[in-house]
């Protein structure tokens, strides 16, 4: 793997492998699951909002079609530079940090102010980037024997979260009399992932010591065969995700649905999802069936988009069931990052790489959707769109799941034991 490398006093942890005490295990499944159930419930409770926070706060089309696009965006700026944050605090710091960003972010949206919103937004969402792109690597360092598994739990409770808060937000708004009201208070749960994750900040901070450790320049790994396939991979699937998790609820609602039908049918979407990326993997990891498992990711959501396009809103049910299983891939190229590279830098930089390009480029779904629509006052042309990209999906997971064809030089630091010496051999096993 091309990189570039230097050598530094880093805050650090116990490396991958390092047996941890019960008790920090335990606290680290706790603040697992905390994180998750947070890391899209400040997307999709605002989305199932939207309508009727324009409707509320009166702001135009622009503003309209901005807001669903600062998530990707701050993910992709604020993402890359979580390596440099991680080296500077360590990495359970780091998260901590990051969490408090998104309460304050979440909390601050409660306020009925279109600036309040838009800054709110800003905040949360910088704050869930460094969670994104840091996580694969608490995992790899905290649960090194178990990767698979805690990637599995981390991504059913990051769904659980997002459906959960799509079905329950907009009569939680309905009953505090407002739409303002009803996303502020998704920050209730991000301030309980912060008390969750202050023991193990904690217990990183008395147990960090400098360590001389390499550091792994993420923007040369796109030079790479296994990087460039990664990044490619992520951004496709973040630009479909983002695009459907955005406009779904909002597309059903102009459709002719309420918003509270609207709101469950994108639950039904989140909760399809949650058994949907459990089959995936578990498919994905069973000898030669990686492939298998991308195509029914892949191709499913390419009839969801289709079904989008051509059915009517009666047929909601059914389209929300195939987006669903479509968005089941997630999983798959989360596990791929956690396993890939043979140290935690290499992951920690293949996951900035892949999650900052990735998310930059994936902001073109929900903010070209938007625009398309006001422009057409119609939804043909973006999800004819949405479709090409749907079929091109299906393309890169092909590509993706071939046999590396790269060998790493000899000058990186030599693969820590028991670790996957490509990102997808993991997977394969």
């Amino acid at each position: 793997m091309a990189s570039s490398t230097a050598v530094s006093a880093l805050p650090q942890t116990a490396p991958p492998g390092t047996r941890h005490p019960r008790g920090v295990i335990v606290a680290g499944v706790v603040a697992l699951v905390l994180i998750g159930l947070n890391l899209r419930a400040g997307i999709t409770g605002s989305a199932a909002l939207f309508h009727d926070l324009q409707a509320v706060l009166g702001y135009g089309p622009l503003i309209a079609a901005l807001l669903p696009s600062i998530p990707t965006l701050c993910f992709a700026v604020a993402g890359a530079a979580t390596s440099w944050l991680t080296r500077q605090l360590g990495l359970e710091k780091a998260i901590l940090l990051s969490l408090v960003m998104l309460a304050a972010g979440l909390l601050l949206r409660g306020l009925p102010s279109t600036g309040m919103l838009l800054a709110g937004t800003v905040a949360g969402m910088s704050g869930l980037a460094v969670c994104n792109v840091a996580m694969p690597a608490f995992i790899r360092v905290h649960f090194a024997d178990r990767t698979s598994l805690m990637t599995a739990l981390y991504t059913l409770t990051m769904t659980t979260g997002a459906t959960v808060t799509a079905v329950l937000i907009v009569p939680v708004a309905q009953a505090l009399g407002s739409p303002s009201a009803g996303v502020g208070s998704i920050g209730i749960l991000a301030l309980c992932a912060c008390l969750g994750f202050l023991p193990i900040a904690v217990h990183a901070h008395r147990n960090a010591s400098p360590v001389k450790a390499a550091r792994i320049s993420p923007w040369p790994l796109l030079r790479t065969r296994t990087g460039a396939l990664i990044t490619l991979g992520f951004t496709v699937q973040a630009l479909l995700a983002y695009a459907v998790l955005s406009w779904f609820p909002y597309m059903l609602a102009t459709t002719g649905l309420s918003a509270s039908d609207s709101g469950l049918m994108f639950g039904l979407m989140q909760l399809v999802s949650v058994p949907a990326g459990m089959v995936l993997v578990a498919i994905g990891s069973r000898p030669r069936m990686l492939r298998t498992s991308f195509y029914l990711a892949t191709v499913t959501m390419a009839f969801g988009v289709l079904a989008m396009l051509v059915l009517p809103a009666s047929w909601a049910p059914l389209t929300a069931v195939l987006l669903g299983f479509g968005l089941g891939i997630f999983p798959l190229v989360m596990v791929m990052i956690s396993r890939s590279g043979r140290t935690t830098a290499e992951t920690t930089a293949l996951s900035t790489v892949a999650q900052s390009a990735g998310y930059l480029l994936a902001t073109l779904g929900p903010f070209g959707m938007g625009l398309l629509h006001s422009a057409t006052n119609s939804w043909t042309l973006p999800l004819a769109l949405l479709l090409a990209v749907a079929l091109g999906q299906i393309v890169v997971g092909h590509l993706l799941t071939g046999r590396p064809t790269e060998q790493r030089p000899a000058k990186l630091p030599p693969a820590a034991p028991h670790t996957a010496s490509h990102p997808l051999e993991g997977i394969r096993r």
